[in-house]
């Protein structure tokens, strides 16, 4: 739980060179703004930074494919950002550019100080150079096969396909992405931060959550993997790494320092520090000190981001900021993993990705619906996915069925009774509650249920489990409607109208609570809800916190002799045929082929190959594993023993599928646990360019339990 005077939230600063994805979304902006809202819900000094990450090779190399320069691409993209930005509702304080000439400023004072202070080391190496292009190449201009995964197209400081950390030569098989030429080594000049030299406290600060010997923040309260992937960066060894790259767009290295000449700051001495020259900008707007944000002990740094960008927030630019020695650290970096596309890998090279500004334009009207799904399938803990099949379901059957549903009725049965009139009843008057067989007091049981309710939904947020909080307003929902039908007020209004009065008052409070809660989630229902209800908060001045507080104290949200509207509907069911015309849009281009291309593994000798036990098997029987969408667990005839094998191919095979086929199995592979059940060997799978699967089987008539050699 954050305890500051003020907090400042960051969002990875989207790069200007391609549109926006629905991965987008999930990774750094939605939670983000669910945070930001609600914290703004309860009186806090919070301000929300971004801008569109302008500088860097990629935007070079778009240029040059796209026959243009480098302005005219990120004048683009960042007025396509700000539109899909203002579409989704997402409420910076402010959006800046790192092209603007407050950033590069900002930036250079950062270096220059740096390098006035001695923070860095001057370096003459090897860089690759592209002799055709008669250029050195920065990270982004090289592309090569990763030596982690073998994926062909990792570039020079990263492979997007594991999310490796690289260095342009760890590549195997490097080529220009300028020329396509292979690269040459030759000689260049740059400045380095010896990272080298932070390891200690770094990990003091990651692992124990100490810094300079003080608490600085719960360590508890990281994600199990951004702890994780640091602690792996930092068990392998930090290295110096260059804070320049020789390039002709970005950040200009201070002139005055000797040997600048045609030297740009590095991406991450650039990229975020434009958190820094937003928030310059947010407060000459606004009257107030910035140093307040980034200088001040009272201060909390969130980043929010994707897992992509973990060891950068959380090692390279800590590091640069605590060699600068005047800024705050961030107190917590809760960043969220990868948003998968309909069994697939989103990939904006194969257009394999739903675009926001596309279903801005395609689905007017509906951002509030896919809010709720994205926040609903957020990937906080673990990667998920993101299906239209599963859209239309959370739509049709919780936003209309569930919560439109019990807001409705409660509306048009207040109206239909007490022409709109909120229902004064006696407050000792006992009414059925739908989970007990006892009579149970309004205000002594389903009231303060829903204040503890509402509580544990904060208490998510702060928490960053935004699903959870998600989850818990929809319960509030159906506890909403369990009392409706529970209670029947269309029947009981015939015999008993004093308990149709507080069945119908204490309705009246849910749907106000959930107005309130809704609203860093979806917004715009939240208020037209409100509208609903004509129940007007004030939600930048803390209305909403002396909301709980007469909760606490027993006291309605909403008074008896108030007057609501009538009513309308909040959301509307999607048909299936807008689903399959969004579905018939997800058309992959045609992947480059790579089984050709992907290079063989290194060489082991024969000795390591005979330690492999392989067998021919038998599936006898086959089963999803529980809650996991890609597990079947299999059990396996070997002719002398059964076994029971866990395989990742439940999205490409069918548990009846596999019944009675052979294949090939990996029989002395040490038994471990997947989800739940132990899985004794591995079977043999071949995978195409596509992602297809097949078997490895012996031919036809084999026996079980063969040895394959």
């Amino acid at each position: 739980m954050i305890d500051a005077k003020r907090i400042l939230v960051t969002s990875a600063l989207p790069y200007a060179n391609g549109p926006l994805h629905i991965g987008h979304l999930a990774g750094a902006y939605l939670s983000a703004d669910v945070y930001v809202r609600f914290q703004r819900m309860m009186g806090k000094d919070i301000v929300w930074v971004c801008g569109s990450d302008e500088n860097g090779a990629a935007i070079t190399i778009k240029a040059i494919k796209e026959e243009t320069s480098p302005r005219e691409i990120v004048d683009k993209f960042h007025e396509l950002f700000q539109e899909a930005f203002q579409g989704m509702n997402i409420s910076f304080d402010y959006y800046h550019r790192t092209s603007d000439e407050l950033h590069h400023e900002t930036s250079q004072e950062f270096f220059r100080k740096l390098y006035e202070n001695g923070k860095f080391e001057e370096r003459t190496s090897e860089q690759y150079y592209d002799p055709k292009a008669n250029q050195f190449l920065a990270d982004r201009y090289i592309k090569g096969t990763c030596p982690k995964c073998d994926h062909p197209s990792a570039y020079g400081d990263q492979c997007e396909n594991c999310g490796s950390a690289l260095s342009p030569t760890d590549l195997i098989n490097p080529s220009s992405t300028l020329t396509g030429e292979t690269p040459v080594m030759k000689e260049t000049t740059h400045w380095y931060l010896p990272l080298n030299e932070d390891e200690e406290w770094l990990r003091e600060w990651i692992v124990d959550g100490k810094l300079d010997g003080k608490e600085h923040h719960e360590p508890k309260d990281w994600k199990n993997h951004v702890v994780g992937q640091c602690k792996s960066w930092l068990d392998g060894g930090l290295h110096p790494r260059a804070m320049t790259r020789d390039l002709d767009w970005g950040v200009d290295v201070p002139q005055e320092i000797k040997g600048a000449e045609g030297k740009k700051l590095y991406v991450w001495m650039d990229a975020p520090i434009g958190y820094i020259s937003s928030t310059k900008a947010w407060a000459a707007e606004n009257g107030k000190d910035w140093k307040d944000y980034w200088q001040s002990d009272d201060t909390a740094l969130l980043h929010f981001i994707g897992k992509d960008n973990i060891v950068f927030h959380c090692i390279i630019f800590p590091a640069i900021l605590k060699a600068h020695g005047d800024y705050v650290l961030p107190t917590n970096v809760p960043a969220n993993q990868f948003m998968n596309l309909e069994g697939d890998k989103i990939s904006t090279s194969r257009n394999w990705a739903i675009w926001v500004n596309d279903y801005l334009k395609d689905m007017p009207g509906k951002v509030d619906e896919l809010r709720y799904f994205m926040v609903k399938a957020m990937p906080e803990q673990k990667d998920s996915e993101f299906t239209w099949a599963g859209f239309q379901d959370a739509v049709n059957n919780e936003l209309v069925n569930n919560l439109a549903n019990f807001l409705n009725r409660v509306v048009v049965l207040t109206n239909k009774y007490y022409e709109g009139v909120v229902p004064e009843f006696d407050e000792n008057q006992m009414i059925f509650g739908p989970s007990g067989d006892d009579e149970t007091s309004f205000y002594d049981n389903e009231y303060l249920r829903l204040f503890d309710d509402l509580s544990a939904t904060a208490q998510f947020i702060r928490d960053f489990d935004f699903r959870g909080a998600l989850n818990k307003i929809m319960e509030i929902s159906s506890k909403g409607n369990q009392i409706l039908q529970f209670n029947e007020p269309w029947k009981m209004i015939k015999e008993d109208e004093e308990n149709v009065k507080a069945v119908m008052n204490l309705c009246v409070q849910y749907c106000a609570a959930i107005s309130s809660m809704l609203r860093p989630f979806l917004p715009t229902a939240a208020e037209r809800l409100s509208q609903l209800l004509n129940f007007d908060q004030n939600f930048e001045s803390g209305e909403f916190v002396e909301m709980m507080d007469k909760m606490a104290m027993g006291d309605s949200i909403i008074e008896p002799g108030h007057k609501i509207n009538e009513a309308s509907h909040l959301f509307s069911r999607i048909d299936d045929e807008v689903i399959a015309e969004q579905k018939a849009k997800l058309v992959k281009t045609e992947a480059p082929a790579v089984v050709a291309s992907t290079p063989i593994k290194n060489n082991i000798v024969f000795d390591d190959f005979t330690k492999i036990d392989f067998r021919t098997a038998t599936i006898l029987e086959a089963v999803k594993v529980p809650k996991a969408n890609k597990l079947l667990q299999l059990t396996l005839d070997l002719g002398f023993e059964k076994r029971t094998v866990v395989s990742g191919i439940a999205q490409q095979y069918k548990p009846e599928d596999v019944i009675g086929k052979q294949v090939t199995l990996v029989a002395n592979l040490a038994p471990r646990k997947i989800r739940g059940v132990e899985s004794q060997g591995m079977i043999l799978m071949a995978e195409n360019s596509e992602g297809q699967l097949s078997f490895v089987s012996p031919a036809d008539g084999w026996e079980a339990g063969n040895v394959v050699s």
